[in-house]
């Protein structure tokens, strides 16, 4: 399934855009598509959040689903 993620924060460094396309049916194949195509995030850390939520397993993304890479925050 063809995917827009959105990047924030450093990530759009690395990824050189805010918003890209990728190819993915889950987290982990999205995951692991990112670090074929950016192997510098193999050295950062960061979440995915599909529909403003953060998952910490892997989850089969929906068609209209929207992902986005998030670097670590803090709050105050």
């Amino acid at each position: 399934m063809n995917l827009t993620i959105k990047a924030f924060g450093n990530l759009t460094e690395i990824t050189g855009t805010a918003e890209l396309e990728m190819e993915a049916t889950d987290a982990a194949s999205l995951q692991e598509a990112l670090f074929q195509r950016f192997p510098q995030l193999r050295e950062r850390k960061f979440a995915i959040a599909v529909n403003k939520q953060l998952i910490t397993e892997n989850r089969e993304f929906q068609t209209h689903d929207i992902v986005a890479l998030l670097p670590p925050f803090s709050g105050g």
